[in-house]
């Protein structure tokens, strides 16, 4: 079987990987409880001595601003809130990270080779084949019973039944005479008659639940303004902007909508993590309840810091 092509969720997953080993290695203490601080602390230990391009292009990409040295400890309350989505990356609490996000979380953890690209080309052959090994790319066949063996089985149980009903009947009637009439058939179902009834109304049921879900509910969506709608997936484009393209229904991010904020708007929890998330367009900044990716430009969305709103939204 020919090998499959390194994919980005299997670089995030080498980054998980060995974030579960520097946890016990040289710097367990920043790695092991990784808070924002902690994780300040590690980045400056990394990028003391590093002069990779790469890795200081993602630092760049992730801050807004080029790593100094000699202002290396000048990371403020807008940094701090930035390796918030890095510690929830490590943690497990995000499904969607940006891609900056996975840059620093590969280089704070010294994965490689590193970055993607780079990943994903240098692999040994052995390397392919144990992440193939670890894929959960054939799931065990789950154990099916066929309708008609369903009824077969019960068919069986219903017959063990008369069987037993005839034998006492003809045991009783060595004993004492017993009208025939007490084993004529009523008319009623029987209970397990009653039962394939059940079995074969659900069956349909199901069936048309599926064909309606299959061939008639909306499968797509569409970026509409502020937020996204369900639309047919052969629905037609119109206008020009790639926020117009009709794409596959993801549940995960059809929530994701385009919001107004003012001075009283609740940026953060109780926590002081952020619930606001921005994004920067052409014609300023865009808000959002949540985070991804911009839907008119695909870039991606970072948290709201005191700095964003000081200066955007505080005038």
């Amino acid at each position: 079987m020919p090998m499959q092509t390194i994919t980005f969720e299997d670089y995030k997953n080498a980054i998980k990987a060995k974030y579960e080993e520097e946890k016990n290695g040289e710097y367990s203490n920043n790695l092991n409880s990784p808070t924002a601080a902690n994780l300040r602390n590690l980045c400056v230990k990394r990028f003391d001595t590093n002069n990779n391009q790469d890795d200081l292009i993602a630092f760049k990409s992730f801050f807004d601003f080029p790593f100094d040295r000699n202002k290396k400890n000048l990371f403020g309350e807008d940094e701090l809130n930035k390796l918030e989505a890095v510690k929830r990356f490590f943690l497990g609490k995000t499904e969607n990270p940006a891609e900056d996000t996975i840059q620093l979380a590969a280089i704070l953890v010294d994965l490689q080779p590193r970055p993607f690209n780079e990943y994903r080309k240098q692999l040994s052959i052995e390397e392919k084949k144990l992440i193939e090994e670890l894929r959960d790319t054939t799931p065990p066949p789950k154990k099916e019973t066929s309708f008609n063996t369903l009824i077969d089985k019960i068919e069986e149980d219903d017959s063990l039944k008369v069987e037993e009903v005839e034998q006492t009947q003809s045991l009783e009637s060595e004993i004492a005479p017993i009208p025939i009439a007490t084993f004529v058939a009523t008319g009623k179902p029987t209970k397990s008659r009653m039962i394939i009834y059940a079995v074969v109304t659900a069956f349909s049921a199901g069936l048309v639940i599926m064909i309606y879900f299959a061939f008639f509910q909306k499968q797509c969506m569409q970026w509409s303004n502020d937020h996204y709608e369900k639309v047919s997936c052969d629905l037609e484009v119109n206008g020009l902007g790639s926020f117009n393209i009709v794409e596959p229904f993801d549940k995960t991010v059809f929530d994701l909508k385009k919001i107004k904020v003012c001075d009283t708007t609740p940026f953060f929890n109780t926590n002081g993590e952020a619930i606001v998330w921005y994004g920067k367009t052409a014609n300023g900044i865009d808000f959002f309840n949540g985070h991804g990716r911009h839907p008119e430009n695909n870039s991606p969305l970072r948290p709201v810091t005191r700095y964003i709103l000081n200066k955007y939204v505080k005038k």
